[in-house]
């Protein structure tokens, strides 16, 4: 009987607390449905109430225990951990640790459900259903301790996929780098024989030799007009006296 405690214990204990006058006419209804063990029922109400209150720490934490009746024990933890997120008082820290403790058990992951009790023993300490299950989760770490090849091995091959991941980004680096040179040499090859620009612009040379151009254009230019106003203005001949 004691054993059932791990499953039952603090699912309905929001239930009474709840009943609080507002607006909020989804929650009452999800307790009833739950009451009624119509968990579906309960979980569609529950979602609407903390649609309603997200900063509240009631509607998750029934939510959490609806889902948890339906078997669906990670969903159930992830709404008792927003549930202890969103609580102001040791009561509501106390139960929504010590059912994350719950579902921790059910998993078999008798560590974090050891922290977990141990954190619902420190806002109620008097608590002894807590404690009996905070116990029985020490007691079947105990028996079943993590195996340490295990860890090792998980911790191997962790190492080999990084080392796997370096070398990836190594060699894709490196044919990088190589795709970089042969572009580069290609570039040098199709750019042989053509006058390459000059750094700085025009040449000192270049610019000496177009002024020398200029200037003998408009020499030119200068020397035809000259001509055409001679030929445009002729001597008078001398008075004939």
């Amino acid at each position: 009987m004691k054993k059932l405690l791990i499953y039952s214990l603090l699912l309905i204990s929001f239930l009474a607390k709840a009943q609080e006058k507002g607006k909020d006419k989804n929650l009452p209804r999800g307790n009833e449905s739950f009451v009624e063990k119509k968990y579906a029922d309960a979980e569609a109400e529950y979602r609407i109430s903390e649609s309603k209150n997200p900063k509240k720490s009631i509607a998750p934490y029934n939510l959490g225990n609806a889902v948890y009746r339906q078997n669906q024990n990670n969903e159930a933890k992830y709404h008792y951990a927003k549930a202890l997120k969103n609580a102001k008082t040791k009561t509501e820290k106390h139960q929504a640790f010590h059912n994350i403790g719950n579902t921790l058990m059910k998993n078999k992951d008798y560590s974090g459900a050891v922290e977990a009790y141990k954190n619902a023993l420190r806002n109620n300490p008097a608590d002894d259903q807590t404690r009996y299950n905070y116990a029985l989760a020490k007691k079947m770490l105990k028996d079943n301790p993590p195996k340490k090849n295990d860890d090792k091995s998980k911790d191997k091959k962790n190492q080999k996929e990084d080392e796997k991941k370096k070398k990836d980004n190594k060699d894709k680096d490196k044919d990088k780098k190589g795709q970089n040179d042969k572009d580069k040499k290609e570039d040098k090859e199709k750019n042989q024989g053509k006058p390459q620009p000059q750094p700085g612009g025009i040449s000192k040379q270049r610019l000496e030799n177009l002024l020398d151009a200029v200037n003998n254009e408009e020499k030119k230019v200068q020397d035809k007009v000259n001509k055409q106003k001679v030929q445009a203005n002729p001597k008078k001949a001398e008075k004939d006296w």
